[in-house]
């Protein structure tokens, strides 16, 4: 049976006898919608506009400055400091065929994924050995790791530097893959911790009484439903690698072991002449793998810091 519209009418005048007026209807409840645009512009769109461009514009520098004329990277007084018309790819040819950075890029790839599988492998088994095992002191060795976190690296190359030269591990992308981690597993344990205190422990009683052990229960149980945790380590501690600085910079010397983010700012400085064409063609390019990683695998990096778990 269909409703029909009810309309509210004068009960004062039905009683007085007089003839029933039909009070009109207040429409000033959808009428609020055109009011609320204007604050949703005020208080959504124009804090997120200011936003993305305070976040994009080093990308859309960066871009721009590479394919600008030498004539036109420092006189901004006669050209436009924001835009060219005379767009050129010389700075990107320099870079590609004129260097070593296809080698700089294979260098800080190979120790970037390298150092990343080391240090996720190390952290699952502490994380799980820590928030599953359960022994006497296993709060207290988490919060020691995560301590350790807080150590600057700018005080432990020093000392690691020493320990790099006397096993002849100087001027090797080895160097590299077997320091990066003091500064990748820590945080990662303490990531993962968080994530596997999310996954019921009733899962791993029933495989228990099952039969299953510990190496079952961890291989196929816990690391299926931690994937979104697994992956937001691995983008954590593979951006840390892609961007470190200190340690490449100490343990590497020759030119063509350097990794990008060393190479691009000692190759194409020479003395107070910066080569800015060539520098930002270099930091877009290097750049540009991080941006295809954070693209694919956003979501699970942000459900994984959030904690939740996907049923």
């Amino acid at each position: 049976m269909t409703d029909l519209p009810t309309r509210s009418v004068d009960l004062k005048a039905v009683l007085s006898g007089s003839s029933p007026t039909v009070a009109k209807d207040d429409h000033s409840e959808g009428m609020s919608y055109l009011q609320s645009v204007p604050r949703r512009m005020v208080t959504l769109y124009l804090p997120l506009a200011i936003i993305v461009i305070v976040l994009l514009f080093p990308f859309y520098w960066m871009a721009l400055t590479s394919v600008k004329p030498d004539e036109q990277l420092l006189d901004l007084d006669r050209y436009n400091p924001f835009w060219t018309w005379n767009p050129t790819f010389k700075h990107f040819h320099k870079l590609l065929f004129e260097s070593y950075y296809p080698y700089w890029l294979w260098n800080t790839m190979y120790v970037a994924v390298c150092a990343t599988v080391l240090s996720i492998i190390a952290s699952v088994l502490a994380a799980y050995a820590i928030v599953r095992l359960r022994y006497k002191g296993a709060n207290l060795v988490g919060g020691l790791i995560f301590l350790a976190y807080l150590v600057p690296p700018s005080i432990l190359f020093i000392p690691l530097a020493t320990v790099v030269f006397q096993y002849g591990l100087f001027d090797s992308p080895l160097a590299l893959i077997l320091t990066y981690p003091t500064i990748l597993i820590p945080f990662s344990t303490w990531l993962l911790m968080g994530y596997f205190k999310t996954i019921p422990f009733e899962l791993e009683e029933c495989a228990l009484i099952d039969g299953a052990s510990r190496w079952q229960i961890l291989v196929k149980i816990v690391l299926p439903l931690a994937i979104p945790g697994l992956i937001s380590a691995f983008i954590f501690c593979f951006t840390l690698c892609w961007n470190e600085f200190i340690y490449a910079l100490t343990f590497l010397q020759s030119t063509s072991n350097k990794t990008v983010p060393v190479a691009i700012v000692n190759e194409f400085v020479d003395g107070d002449i910066y080569r800015w064409g060539s520098l930002m063609a270099g930091a877009l390019a290097g750049s540009l793998p991080l941006v295809i990683l954070y693209a694919f695998f956003v979501e699970h990096y942000v459900s994984a810091m959030t904690g939740a778990v996907k049923e």
